[in-house]
């Protein structure tokens, strides 16, 4: 197969981890005999120094001649601190989103066996923990209308809502509950928004188009506190796009780091894929930041294109090297291996998965990844 793949590392640890997937996607070419072809774009602050804008024509151009996009991160202390900021490196990443029509984010939630006592959370917790977000995109608080007072004294943001909006991405969540264990909970803050009262009423309508699936409906606060008490009760969560960033965040902490999990963003066209953490600033060419949660959105790309075996074999891969403890400081503190090891190491054992290889771990801390 041939697949045109467009490429934002955007900024801070960006460009670091989609390095590492492109070298398991190159992995997979080699070994199952596709053609992928790499684009690089400017997306987000160093968009924003070249460019002046944090999104360009030419960026949006290369997305839409690509039959997919791996995107980084987004983001720079510089605007971060700087509440006097107009435009922002966030705003290139809302505005992408809309032009590429992708409404709603996916985020498999699941706990790998390896990391169960590196979690802050009960093993008993733990197990049969295996969700699923879907978080509505181009919607709500984040994509509304923004205005500060000319005496700086007074903001507001504006959270807008229509029926088809939430329609669309609630029938993915149904049919995607459908091949699951047939259950979602849609987080709402219906109590207090009215925003959240259509999402109750247009939810509970369509479920009535899926009766083999049950409907949760519970209040954000709830799903937060469930969330650490009781994971394995979830199956499909459905939220808001402000509500949905939240809850996927605190799912973060069921894996023992944010740097695991991966995303999709799908919806009229061209699909996105991402990690859900942060640019993490603090960590940019330190060579310490987790590329596990881009590479495993590289397999959720292979199987966006129907390559099943292509990505569980990406997954594999993945818990190889988790399983052989190579991996980053933030699951191992005392972890002697860096961004670019790890991705070799996953990279590697794609090209050839016979479990009983060995590799000389001296050797991969020098940065040679001998195997032996």
């Amino acid at each position: 197969m041939n697949i045109k793949i467009a490429l934002l590392p955007g900024d801070g640890i960006g460009p670091e981890v989609v390095a590492q997937a492109v070298k398991c996607l190159q992995a997979v070419e080699e070994t199952f005999h596709h053609q992928f072809t790499f684009t690089t774009g400017l997306i987000g602050a160093v968009s924003m120094y070249k460019n002046g804008e944090p999104l360009s024509q030419e960026t949006i151009d290369l997305c839409h001649n690509s039959d997919a996009v791996i995107f980084g991160a987004i983001g720079a202390p510089e605007f971060d601190n700087n509440p006097d900021a107009k435009i922002r490196p966030e705003n290139g990443l809302f505005q992408l989103r809309k032009e590429l029509g992708v409404f709603a984010n996916i985020r498999p939630v699941a706990v790998f066996p390896t990391l169960l006592k590196k979690s802050p959370l009960k093993e008993a917790v733990l197990q049969g923990t295996d969700f699923v977000i879907y978080r509505e995109l181009t919607g709500g608080i984040y994509c509304g209308e923004h205005q500060l007072s000319d005496d700086g004294t007074k903001a507001t943001d504006i959270a807008s809502y229509s029926e088809a909006e939430i329609s669309r991405i609630s029938h993915l969540a149904f049919k995607a509950a459908r091949k699951r264990r047939k259950k979602i909970t849609l987080i709402d803050k219906s109590n207090v928004l009215e925003t959240s009262r259509l999402w109750r009423r247009v939810v509970k309508r369509i479920s009535e188009s899926y009766p083999d699936v049950e409907l949760e409906c519970i209040f954000l606060h709830n799903a937060i506190m469930q969330m650490i008490l009781n994971p394995s009760k979830f199956d499909v969560i459905l939220a808001a796009n402000l509500f949905g960033d939240i809850i996927s965040d605190q799912a973060s902490v069921i894996g023992g780091s944010i740097g695991l999990l991966p995303s999709a963003s799908i919806g009229e066209g061209i699909a996105m894929f991402e990690p859900i953490h942060g640019s993490y600033p603090q960590a940019t060419g330190k060579d310490i930041a987790n590329p596990i949660a881009t590479i495993l959105s590289a397999a959720m790309l292979l199987q966006h294109f129907g390559l099943e075996e292509e990505s569980r074999a990406v997954v594999s891969a993945v818990n190889k090297s988790l399983k052989k403890n190579i991996v980053t400081p933030d699951i191992n503190p005392k972890s002697k291996y860096g961004t670019a090891i790890v991705g070799d190491f996953i990279a590697n054992n794609i090209v050839d998965t016979d479990e009983t290889l060995n590799m000389n771990y001296e050797n991969i801390g020098l940065g040679k990844s001998t195997i032996i």
